[in-house]
């Protein structure tokens, strides 16, 4: 239990554990990201983790037999630092079950200068791709010439980027998935540049 304005309520770790019974595996992942997220100093927004991976490993361990619990400890395997959405978590999933490998959440893009100039909602950093879920506000013309220009940097810092869409992660075979093996292992353009000349 918590103190807040003088009401007791229950933890968020424990809000979690006791939302396991109710949840898919998925969306205890989803809800578990959601209260662990955190950003650094380099993010545009910082932001601090209502709990942590830590603390909900405790609450679990403190409940063994709880109903969902079992489930709970499936998510948390699953659970990681820095997905904003709903959607960057189910992404990130999709590509895990399909068996490719995770992508690195909070990365930041610096310009030669060492400045944070692009946050990818998630990455492959040693293959230089950078995933980004553009959700519903993202249709918005100002939003829209934001994501133009963060695509436009992405490029010139040397790294490809792939725009994720909601229906891109929907159905039994997510598009997500297609997207990204072909940009881990299809032909780059610098392959493409040198078999083509163009």
């Amino acid at each position: 239990m918590v103190m807040f304005d003088g009401v007791r309520l229950t933890s968020p770790a424990r809000t979690w554990l006791d939302l396991a019974s109710l949840l898919s595996i998925d969306e205890l992942v989803v809800a578990g990201d959601s209260i662990v997220v955190e950003h650094g100093e380099d993010f545009p927004i910082p932001r601090q983790p209502l709990a942590t991976i830590g603390d909900l490993k405790r609450i679990v361990g403190r409940h063994p037999g709880m109903r969902g619990v079992r489930k709970a400890r499936l998510a948390l395997d699953l659970i990681r630092v820095g997905a904003d959405s709903a959607p960057e978590t189910m992404m990130r999933l999709a590509l895990l079950q399909a068996g490719l490998p995770e992508p690195v959440l909070n990365v930041v893009l610096r310009n030669r200068l060492g400045h944070p100039v692009v946050w990818p909602d998630a990455a492959y950093p040693d293959q230089r791709i950078a995933l980004q879920y553009d959700g519903a506000h993202h249709g918005d013309s100002d939003q829209y010439r934001r994501d133009i220009k963060r695509q436009s940097l992405t490029e010139r810092l040397g790294w490809r980027e792939v725009r994720v869409q909601k229906s891109d992660l929907e159905g039994d075979r997510p598009f997500i998935v297609e997207k990204v093996k072909a940009a881990l292992f299809g032909p780059s353009a610098a392959a493409i540049h040198e078999r083509t000349g163009s």
